[in-house]
C-alpha cells in the first residue's frame, strides 16, 4: 500500500492538472461560441453554393472542360484540415483515419496540410506532404482558402494531380462532429431527383461561353467549399477540446475522491498502529 506521503503528492499533482483542464475547458467554450456562430452564419451560403453548382452542372450537357474530365494523372491531392494543438480527443486522429483507411493508394497521395497534428501523423505513416499551411487554421479567412485552392488548381491544370479531395470535420452541433472526405475535382454531380424538378429539363445556357464561365465558376465553388470546411473545422476542434477537457476534469475529480479515501484509510491505519505501539509499550513497562 502506498504511503501517506505518496498519496498526498499524487493528489496534489492531480489537483494541479485538474485546474489546467478546467481552464482549458473554459477557454475552449468561449472560442467555440465564436466559431459556432461563424459556422452557422456561413453554412447556408456554402450549402446553397453546392446545390446551385450541382444543379447547374447537371444541366450543362456533355461539356468537355478540364474541371469536368479525368486528366489522366493517377496522383491525388488531399487537403487535410486538422489542428495545431492536441488535447482534443479523437478530433485529429479521426481525420487522419479518413485517409489511411480509404481506398486512396499511399504512393499516389499528395497531402496539402492545414494544421501540424495531421501532418505529423501522416509523415510518420509515409505520406508525401507537398504543401503546409499551419497558420491558416488559427484564424481562417476567405483569402487563405483562395490561395490554397489556387496552388492546388494550378497543379491540377498542369496534370501533376488528377483528383482533389478535402478531408475535414463537419460541424453538426456542439457535441456532434463528423469526419468527412469530400471529392472536389473532377466535379461529380448528381442528377436532380424527380421531386425537385419543376418544368422541362432544359440545358443551361452560358454567356459569353461555357468554357469561360466554368473556368470562373468552378474555382470559386472549390474555394467556397474549402473555406466552409475551415470554418466548420475550427468549430469542431473547439467543441472536441471542450468535451475532452470536461471529461478530463471529471476523471480528475473521481481520482481525487479515490485518493482521498485511500489517504484517510492510510491515516487511520497509521493512528491505529501508533495506539497499538503505545499500549504495548505501557503494558511492557508495567
Amino acid at each position: 500500500m502506498a504511503s501517506m506521503r505518496d498519496i498526498k503528492r499524487r493528489k496534489t499533482s492531480i489537483s494541479s492538472t485538474q485546474q489546467i483542464t478546467k481552464a482549458m475547458k473554459l477557454v475552449s467554450t468561449v472560442k467555440l461560441q465564436k466559431a459556432r456562430n461563424k459556422a452557422e452564419e456561413t453554412t447556408p451560403y456554402f450549402n446553397g453554393m453546392y446545390r446551385t453548382v450541382n444543379s447547374m452542372l447537371a444541366k450543362t450537357g456533355q461539356i468537355d472542360h478540364p474541371y469536368l474530365r479525368d486528366n489522366g494523372s493517377t496522383k491525388k491531392a488531399v487537403i487535410v484540415i486538422t489542428s495545431n494543438r492536441g488535447l482534443a480527443g479523437g478530433y485529429n486522429s479521426n481525420v487522419v483515419k479518413l485517409i489511411t483507411e480509404s481506398d486512396l493508394p499511399k504512393e499516389d497521395v499528395k497531402i496539402y496540410s492545414i494544421g501540424h497534428k495531421g501532418e505529423e501523423v501522416l509523415l510518420r505513416k509515409g505520406y508525401e506532404v507537398t504543401q503546409r499551411y499551419p497558420e491558416v487554421v488559427e484564424a481562417p479567412d476567405y483569402e487563405d482558402a483562395q490561395e490554397i485552392c489556387r496552388q492546388v488548381l494550378e497543379a491540377y491544370e498542369a496534370g501533376e494531380i488528377g483528383e482533389i479531395y478535402l478531408a475535414y470535420t463537419h460541424f453538426k452541433n456542439t457535441v456532434s462532429h463528423q469526419p468527412t472526405l469530400l471529392k472536389l475535382l473532377p466535379v461529380e454531380w448528381q442528377e436532380p431527383e424527380e421531386a425537385e424538378q419543376s418544368g422541362p429539363d432544359l440545358l443551361m445556357n452560358f454567356e459569353p461561353g461555357e468554357e469561360e464561365a466554368l473556368a470562373q465558376i468552378v474555382p470559386k465553388y472549390v474555394t467556397s467549399l474549402v473555406y466552409g470546411a475551415l470554418v466548420e473545422a475550427v468549430a469542431s476542434e473547439n467543441g472536441a477540446r471542450m468535451q475532452a477537457m470536461d471529461s478530463a476534469t471529471s476523471n480528475a475529480e473521481d481520482m481525487i475522491a479515490d485518493l482521498s479515501l485511500k489517504y484517510n484509510r492510510a491515516r487511520q491505519g497509521s493512528i491505529t498502529q501508533e495506539l497499538t505501539e503505545i499500549i504495548a509499550g505501557a503494558e511492557a513497562i508495567s
